[in-house]
C-alpha cells in the first residue's frame, strides 16, 4: 500500500513538473543589460522567468489573452504589443479568436485603440490569410486576383479583383464588353451604390452570396444565378456570411438618366444590424 502511494505521489509531482513549461527570455538584458540591468533581471527572470511559467496555473495560451487585453486597453501598440500577439499566435490563438478577442475588447477600452491592434495584427497572422487564400483559390471557378485595394474602402471585409481577358484580344486592343471576376471572403460586401449610364450584370460562379435592392428584401445566390441590375439603381452585393462568394461582373451601356452624375456613386455601407438579420 505504501509502495502504491509512493508511487502516485511520484507520477503527480512528475506531471506538475512536466505541465508547468520554463519560459526563457533574453530580451530585458540584451537592450537594457547595461544600461538598466535591475530592470532587465526583473524583466527577464521575475516576470518571464516566474510569473509567465507558472503556467501549470494559468495556461500560456490564457496569459496570452491577459496581456493582451491589458496591453490594448492601455493604448500600447508599439513593438511590444506586436510582441505579444505573435507570442499569443505561437500559443495557440487562432485568427479568428484574435479578431473575436480585438472586437470584444473594443467596447470597454475604445474603438481608436482596437483599430490600432488590428493593424499589427494583422501583420503577425498575414501569413494564415494568405495560406487561406490560397487554399479557397485552388476550389474556385475563376482566378482570385490581387487584393481590390483601389475599392476598399467601399468595401466591408477583404475582396479580390481579377480583371478577365479575352484570348483572342492582343495587347494595346479594347473588347467591347469590359468583365471583371470580384471575390468575396466569407462575410464581405460592398456598400450600398448606384450605377449611372449602365447596366450591371452579375454572373455568379462560385459560393453563396447576396443581391439587395433599397426597399427590397435580400436574394440569396449561388453559382449558376445571373443578376440584372437596372441604371439607377440602390443596391448592394456580397458573400454570405459562411461562404466566399465569386462573381463576374460587366457593365452595358444605356442611356444616362441622372446626367453629371459619377458611373458608380457609392453610398453608405451595410450595417452589421442589416447583415446579420439575413
Amino acid at each position: 500500500m505504501k509502495r502504491f502511494v509512493l508511487i502516485i505521489i511520484i507520477i503527480t509531482i512528475s506531471m506538475q513538473v512536466m505541465a508547468q513549461k520554463k519560459i526563457v527570455q533574453t530580451a530585458g538584458r540584451a537592450q537594457l543589460g547595461e544600461f538598466a540591468s535591475e530592470f532587465a533581471h526583473l524583466n527577464d527572470d521575475i516576470l518571464f522567468g516566474e510569473v509567465w511559467s507558472r503556467n501549470d496555473l494559468l495556461s500560456l495560451r490564457d496569459r496570452s489573452v491577459v496581456t493582451l487585453t491589458s496591453l490594448i486597453s492601455q493604448g500600447i501598440t508599439d513593438s511590444s504589443l506586436k510582441y505579444h500577439l505573435q507570442t499569443a499566435k505561437n500559443n495557440g490563438i487562432t485568427r479568428t479568436e484574435i479578431a473575436e478577442i480585438i472586437t470584444h475588447i473594443a467596447f470597454y477600452a475604445g474603438w481608436p485603440k482596437a483599430w490600432a491592434a488590428f493593424n499589427l495584427a494583422k501583420e503577425v497572422w498575414a501569413d494564415e490569410v494568405a495560406q487561406e487564400v490560397s487554399d479557397e483559390a485552388n476550389h474556385l471557378a475563376f482566378p482570385i486576383g490581387n487584393p481590390n485595394t483601389a475599392y476598399a474602402k467601399y468595401f466591408t471585409g477583404n475582396s479580390y479583383l481579377a480583371p478577365l481577358t479575352p484570348k483572342n484580344i492582343g495587347e494595346g486592343e479594347q473588347t467591347a464588353l469590359p468583365m471583371s471576376n470580384v471575390t468575396f471572403e466569407p462575410g464581405c460586401r460592398n456598400h450600398w451604390h448606384i450605377h449611372h449610364g449602365a447596366r450591371q450584370m452579375l454572373i455568379c460562379v462560385s459560393g453563396k452570396g447576396w443581391y439587395q435592392e433599397w426597399g427590397k428584401p435580400a436574394i440569396p445566390l449561388k453559382a449558376g444565378d445571373v443578376v440584372d441590375i437596372p441604371e439607377g439603381v440602390k443596391h448592394w452585393h456580397g458573400a454570405q456570411k459562411d461562404s466566399w462568394f465569386q462573381h463576374i461582373a460587366t457593365h452595358v451601356q444605356v442611356e444616362n438618366t441622372c446626367p453629371g452624375s459619377p458611373p458608380n456613386e457609392w453610398l453608405e455601407p451595410v450595417s452589421e444590424e442589416e447583415y446579420n438579420k439575413l
